[in-house]
């Protein structure tokens, strides 16, 4: 009774035999390999074998009698060693311990099997795990791979699960990630991701700008999102799982994506358009209105002339909002042009040698309309940066060919020639002698001024103070009539005009003591 009591007992509590096939049995021993889940054991293997194809290996694993619910078609094993995938280094436990095999359960459900294809690589979510899976659409991989991290401002918050090539290698790449709860809840309907694999180096007119988002993206590779730009009132809805995303290959080129109102516009120009290429700015006033989406050289069968057209996508969002944006923008670029907008190739660094199209008002601008190309608008052109200086100088370059410069070297020639000639000539002789005679005699003339007018100067002072006596003598007089009589108002009159005389004659005394040669020359201004 004890030895059938042991053996009943053996039997019930053995669990259930599974077979799981790896492509390799490296780190597997059996008798000694476990089956594990969160650190509890759940089955040993018991032997190992190759197929009967030797392409694959067979591993029967016993498990224990209650993991009978978890052996359903949504479980999945996988060998748990040390691996190193980029910045991750997983399995550094089973140094010491030995490799052993991982088991997830899955979802619940699922219908019960024994028979299993283990995975070559550990699953990049868990069952057990929450959060949800999305897929990113891209033409380029670059070096994101299975394990790389999905970044939120710079928080790990999920990891690329893998990637699917499109069939026949044409189309595009097909990549799933996971975010973790609850950094899903934050991913909208127009959320926007975009590559921060390796180190981004730019240079431009800011100076040279290097970005790393974390050492594990430049040595994985990753993906980041960020929240759109949205008003509070109208949030987008949010995204559902397997929600289908665009992998923009940068951040600026993902934030450009959420303007989504776009005219279409076209300018020719004749001059050179190197450094521009599609995706270059469209500038006005140094502020980004816009994107180069075309570079091509056209040129006319019938006049063999060339030009390059530049096809532009201007985005009226980057200026203004959409409640204040005209519904008409091309009416409002059609008036621009009238008050002489011009489109021309400017420089964008002169280190780099990038090219940008900038939108500029020039100054007393020949009148011109917007033009129209296959419904597209035509913005008028001029040179512009370096090209625009060559013009200007060979505007002037043109007048100044344009002048008798011959001609006028040889009147000017002819001129000095002769000009010693006229000077040493007898008519110019006998001039400056004429003048030199006037100029002496003049200055005799005022000498002898000045000699003789010695006396008359100086009788005008005692002249000036006889007038000034009887000047009081005849006020006295006037004073001594009184009443409203004739002889008193002529006598009045007579005072006021010797007054005056004698004023002038004081003034004139005065005059002459400074500028003796005055009778001659005459009054000084």
């Amino acid at each position: 009774m004890l030895a059938g009591w042991l053996a009943w007992r053996s039997i019930s509590q053995r669990g259930p035999e599974i077979t799981v096939t790896f492509d390799t049995a490296d780190g597997i021993t059996a008798g000694q390999t476990r089956v594990e889940n969160k650190a509890v054991t759940l089955g040993t293997v018991e032997s190992v074998t190759l197929s009967r194809d030797m392409r694959r290996v067979s591993v029967r694993i016993r498990m224990n009698a209650d993991s009978s619910d978890i052996l359903t078609d949504h479980a999945r094993f996988w060998v748990v060693r040390p691996r190193i995938n980029g910045a991750s280094i997983t399995g550094l436990e089973t140094l010491l311990s030995g490799a052993y095999i991982a088991i997830d359960p899955g979802a619940p459900g699922g219908h019960y099997q024994t028979m299993f294809t283990g995975l070559e690589s550990v699953p990049g979510v868990r069952s057990d795990q929450p959060g949800t899976t999305y897929t990113l659409v891209t033409t380029q991989l670059g070096s994101i791979g299975q394990g790389a991290p999905v970044f939120f401002r710079n928080v790990s918050v999920g990891e690329v699960l893998g990637y699917t090539m499109p069939p026949g290698g044409d189309g595009p790449i097909l990549v799933q990630v996971f975010v973790r709860e609850p950094y899903d809840h934050y991913l909208r309907t127009d959320t926007r991701f975009w590559n921060v694999s390796g180190v981004q180096v730019g240079l431009g007119a800011g100076g040279l700008k290097v970005q790393l988002t974390s050492l594990q993206a430049l040595l994985s590779g990753g993906v980041a999102f960020g929240i759109p730009e949205r008003r509070l009132d109208t949030p987008s809805p949010r995204a559902p799982g397997n929600a289908v995303f665009k992998l923009y290959d940068t951040e600026a080129e993902a934030d450009g994506a959420r303007y989504q109102r776009r005219v279409r516009a076209v300018t020719y120009v004749d001059s050179s358009v190197k450094g521009l290429v599609s995706g270059s700015q469209v500038t006005m006033f140094g502020i980004q209105v816009g994107t180069v989406t075309n570079v091509r050289l056209e040129i006319d069968k019938t006049t063999a002339a060339a030009r390059v057209r530049i096809d532009m996508d201007l985005e009226p969002e980057r200026v203004m909002s959409a409640e204040k944006m005209a519904d008409q923008p091309s009416e409002m670029l059609s008036q621009m042009v009238r008050n002489g907008l011009r489109a021309s190739v400017e420089s964008a660094s002169f280190l780099t040698g990038e090219s940008m199209i900038s939108l500029t008002f020039v100054k007393h601008a020949q009148p011109a309309e917007l033009g129209n190309v296959d419904g597209i608008a035509v913005i008028p052109s001029q040179p512009g940066g370096f090209d625009g200086i060559m013009a200007s100088v060979s505007t002037v370059a043109d007048k100044i060919a344009a002048m008798p410069l011959q001609q006028i070297g040889d009147h000017v020639n002819d001129l000095i020639a002769h000009s010693d000639q006229r000077i040493a000539s007898p008519e110019v002789t006998q001039s400056l002698q004429a003048l030199r005679d006037s100029l002496r005699h003049l200055s005799a003339l005022t000498q002898h001024a000045d000699e003789g007018m010695q006396p008359l100067l100086k009788r005008l002072p005692a002249l000036s103070a006889a007038l000034q006596g009887t000047l009081q003598s005849a006020q006295g007089v006037l004073g001594s009539y009184g009443g409203d009589t004739d002889f008193h108002r002529d006598l009045q009159g007579m005072v006021v005009q010797l007054g005056q005389a004698a004023r002038s004659i004081r003034y004139l005394t005065d005059y002459l003591n400074r500028h003796p040669s005055a009778l001659i020359t005459g009054r000084r201004n």
